[in-house]
């Protein structure tokens, strides 16, 4: 009987607020409710603990555009540890990777407890517009149909009293965890930058990709004695921190590059980032719009990298300065015949690119010495062209010259791929030592031929054997040594010849 009461009052009670509730939707007016409204969530936040809020922006767009390293750190922290109880949760495999690995989507919370204090992660992402400041010459277009994309960030939210121990204890804990998972699983990239307008500095600077170049010094086609010349170089470099703090110096170092299409000039800059475990950016000068954003692209690379300038003679105009000493004068003509509106027009789209001074103080300016240790690469095949003052020591610390195949890099490359000499017990073949031994004899004899292709060459012969794939090599090079080489004439030295 007792229970039927119960039961009775819980029934009279849910009546007694059904009523209720319907007489202040009648009789009281709008605003009063929402006085009331705003009181008892006052009268509940009293009750409450008061919270801070710490925002981690993906990107530092205010400064430099750089990436924010502690927002990578939280998203491989939480994809590890707090996302297997989230409602939802955003998966990504890379190429190479054997799993996938888990982040916080957008507008989405996680939930973590480090020593008893409990904090909620919340990942945001708001659209950036382009401002006023946008530049009306931009060549290089927008993502979004003009809109700057979005600007991600992640809000740590946790109780007040706690603000000493999540600044001086948790984020430091999360950094080294990440730092630990990184190390576990130590996986190279490979970035390359953005096509970006000036003024567009709130996204990542850079994209990547898994590095996997299976290029080593191993399998370098170049003289062996150039190789361990350059091996330990390298290796040097790599072991010298304190020496460079010593003299002062910036824990970087430069090399040149430089022969002809098909010399190796890539395959050692693979080996090069194999050898010391490197990351690589690829930058692509001819996306840059401005000096300020190659500054900012530097100072957003990592330490343990390799910044490769590829063709650097074919992306800009850094040639010799003395030998050019008149194109000012005949840009200012050609400026001179212009309006005053297309002028000034032209004269902004000037100012804003890309010039040989940033070029020079990207690679041996202040802000060089401001990411640690790296390496500048700078290929071409064309040194001649390039300006001496980016050739200088201290820029280009070594200028290495890969030139057509000798005889000692025919002999990795018949090892590489044809498998010749790559067991030293095996019984020696008479047909293949005949041609192998014919084959460096012309290559001794200054018949020229690139490694790439004598591995043409290989390959095309892939299965064949090692007598089919030299007897086509030594077909190919007597052809070369038979048919005179065409010398490629300059224009001006053809139109000089011509007037004598």
């Amino acid at each position: 009987m007792e229970m039927i009461l119960d039961w009775r009052s819980v029934g009279s009670l849910i009546a007694t607020v059904m009523v209720f509730r319907t007489a202040m939707r009648d009789f009281i007016p709008p605003e009063a409710e929402q006085w009331l409204r705003r009181l008892l969530a006052r009268l509940a936040a009293a009750f409450r603990a008061p919270t801070a809020t710490i925002l981690i922006d993906e990107a530092d767009g205010a400064s430099s555009g750089a990436t924010n390293d502690l927002y990578d750190a939280a998203q491989l922290y939480l994809g590890s540890r707090c996302l297997a109880a989230a409602p939802a949760v955003r998966l990504y495999k890379p190429r190479q990777s054997e799993r996938a690995v888990a982040s916080l989507p957008d507008s989405h919370t996680a939930d973590d407890t480090f020593q008893g204090v409990r904090v909620k992660w919340t990942s945001t992402a708001r659209p950036v517009e382009r401002g006023a400041g946008h530049n009306p010459y931009n060549v290089f277009g927008s993502r979004g149909g003009g809109a700057g994309g979005d600007h991600r960030s992640l809000e740590l939210q946790f109780p007040r009293q706690h603000r000493d121990f999540v600044h001086d204890t948790y984020i430091p804990h999360i950094i080294a965890e990440a730092t630990r998972m990184r190390l576990k699983s130590r996986e190279r990239r490979l970035y390359t930058n953005r096509a970006a307008a000036p003024g567009d500095d709130h996204h990542r600077l850079w994209t990547s990709h898994t590095f996997s170049h299976p290029s080593t010094f191993d399998t370098l086609a170049v003289d062996p004695a150039l190789r361990e010349e350059i091996r330990a170089d390298l290796l040097r470099f790599a072991a010298r921190r304190e020496h460079y703090a010593r003299v002062g110096r910036a824990w970087k170092r430069g090399y040149l590059l430089h022969g002809p299409p098909g010399t190796g000039k890539t395959s050692l800059v693979a080996a090069i980032a194999n050898l010391l475990e490197f990351d690589v950016y690829d930058l692509e000068l001819t996306t840059v719009p401005t000096n300020s954003h190659l500054r900012r692209l530097l100072v957003s690379t990592t330490p343990k990298s390799v910044v490769v300038v590829e063709d650097i003679d074919c992306s800009l105009d850094l040639s010799d300065r003395k030998k050019n000493s008149g194109g000012a004068d005949e840009d200012n003509a050609q400026l001179a015949m212009l309006s005053p509106a297309a002028a000034a027009a032209m004269a902004a789209i000037g100012r804003e690119s890309i010039s040989l001074s940033g070029v020079l103080n990207f690679v041996d300016g202040l802000w060089s010495s401001c990411v640690g240790e790296r390496l500048m690469i700078f290929t071409t095949n064309h040194p001649e062209r390039l300006d001496p003052a980016l050739l200088r020591p201290g820029r280009m610390d070594r200028k290495i010259e890969l030139g057509y195949c000798t005889p000692a890099a025919l002999r990795v490359l018949a090892k590489n791929y044809i498998g010749v000499g790559e067991d030293p017990m095996d019984e020696p073949d008479t047909v293949v030592d005949g041609l192998m031994a014919e084959a460096e004899g012309l290559l001794a004899a200054d018949v020229r031929i690139t490694p790439a292709d004598i591995g043409e060459v290989f390959m095309g012969c892939d299965g064949a054997g090692a007598s089919a794939a030299l007897r086509r090599l030594v077909g190919e090079l007597r052809g070369r040594r038979d048919t005179p080489a065409v010398d490629t004439v300059q224009p001006g030295a053809l139109t000089e010849e011509k007037m004598e």
